[in-house]
């Protein structure tokens, strides 16, 4: 199994618009991911609530990240760094990656009998109404649910135990997944602050963010576990509920990351986590399907 440490720096500050640092390379990749009987239904720490609630996050990449897409893009005509504008390129080509990926991945869930398609209207009927908001306020709403896929992501790269729970057969996508998120972490709030985005905006924004990530991967998880109340148990319930949020929680060691949203003069790579992405990446692309060995640069639409 992969295991790292990392450390807790600030790059140096810049006039440029981009300040993500210029050995990390934003360049989308598909994988070619492939799930099929191998995958055990519960390939998380072989527990059902645990398993389920990945599975909801999952259900909720693709539309989420063509929203991310659509707000960044809104504004690729107002960036004057030449290095924002081609790290904006690359987000928009790993969230395109990234969708394509869960897109297989929702095939498996689908397979267990899993609502997929009427979650998915759900989740597009929420964000329909998000797009509503003025554009850069629906930007601010990009920036907090990258600050928190960011945050899951580090957490991912950081901690032995979480990944060595996931089943050989899942893991690859999510550590892959964890390090584009780390590569691009910054590029939407770039793109913010250069567009005169506020202090105002974005802290409101990643209340009402989280809110509303809360709310969709409770009621997402809540009719897998409906869906699959045969195989209820209390005790695996209890389990999964105090390793997401009791001492040393995936979620709940995340309150801290949260809060760092909060500081004035708050940048996402604040914490330099570059260091993940070397120790991780080589291993990775050995999974790299053959057909996509060279690349793709396939992008969301």
């Amino acid at each position: 199994m992969l295991r790292t440490k990392t450390r807790e720096t600030r790059p140096p500050v810049t006039d440029k618009a981009s300040n993500t640092p210029d050995h990390v390379s934003i360049k989308p990749q598909r994988m070619g991911f492939e799930f099929d009987g191998r995958v055990p239904r519960y390939w998380l720490d072989n527990n059902y609530l645990l398993s389920h609630t990945m599975n909801a996050l999952s259900v909720l990449f693709p539309e989420g990240e063509q929203f991310f897409v659509d707000a960044v893009r809104a504004f690729r005509g107002q960036i004057q760094d030449p290095k924002l504008k081609e790290e904006v390129r690359g987000f928009i080509g790993q969230e395109a990656m990234h969708s394509l990926e869960h897109i297989a991945m929702n095939q498996h869930v689908r397979d267990q009998g899993m609502p997929v398609e009427a979650m998915e209207r759900d989740l597009k009927a929420l964000l329909d109404a998000v797009r509503l908001l003025p554009k850069r306020h629906q930007l601010a709403v990009t920036c907090a649910l990258e600050h928190i896929t960011a945050m899951m992501a580090d957490l991912l790269l950081e901690r032995n135990d979480i990944r060595d729970d996931m089943d050989e057969s899942m893991q690859p996508l999510w550590v892959w997944h964890a390090i584009e998120e780390t590569e691009h972490k910054a590029v939407a709030y770039d793109v913010f602050e250069q567009v005169g985005g506020t202090y105002v905006e974005r802290t409101a924004y990643l209340v009402v963010s989280t809110a509303m990530l809360g709310v969709m991967t409770t009621w997402f998880t809540g009719r897998m576990m409906l869906n699959d109340r045969s195989n209820f148990s209390l005790t695996g319930a209890a389990k999964g509920l105090w390793r997401m949020w009791g001492v040393n929680g995936a979620f709940s060691s995340l309150i801290p990351s949260w809060l760092e949203y909060f500081k004035p003069g708050f940048h996402p790579w604040d914490k330099d986590n570059s260091e993940l992405i070397a120790n991780f990446k080589a291993k990775i692309e050995q999974h790299i399907a053959p057909q996509y060995q060279n690349g793709n640069r396939r992008t969301l639409q």
